[in-house]
């Protein structure tokens, strides 16, 4: 079993950055695949990137590609989302997820494990 403990969000204007840390409990980080997830008030969960477990390909959203960067430190057992270049439409709490699957998926229903999430506001 696996805690996940994110912060790093906030108030930023639009064309702002922010880097969410995502961090991990226990010995076996290297062993999830890990995601962020994004829900807006009234919205689904949306898939927003991913990184898998053994050779940490990445897997991103269109909506976010070429903006925003998922990374994972195994010394610290932490992953991150560094968001660039922000819009409004990217206002949402952010929630970071491991699972235990070899492939990357981008469904909330793969991940097994959930953090409390990060709220994160990019005015105009």
């Amino acid at each position: 079993q696996v805690q996940l403990v994110e912060s790093g969000g906030g108030l930023v204007q639009a064309g702002g950055s922010l880097r969410l840390s995502c961090a991990a409990s226990g010995r076996t980080f290297s062993r999830y695949a890990m995601a962020w997830f994004r829900q807006a008030p009234g919205k689904e969960r949306d898939f927003v990137a991913a990184i898998s477990r053994s050779d940490s390909s990445t897997y991103y959203a269109d909506s976010v590609k070429g903006r925003f960067t998922i990374s994972r430190d195994s010394a610290k057992n932490t992953a991150y989302l560094q968001m660039n270049n922000l819009k409004p439409e990217d206002t949402a709490v952010y929630y970071c997820a491991a699972s235990t699957s070899r492939v990357v998926r981008s469904s909330p229903s793969e991940y097994d494990y959930w953090g409390q999430g990060t709220q994160v506001t990019v005015s105009s």
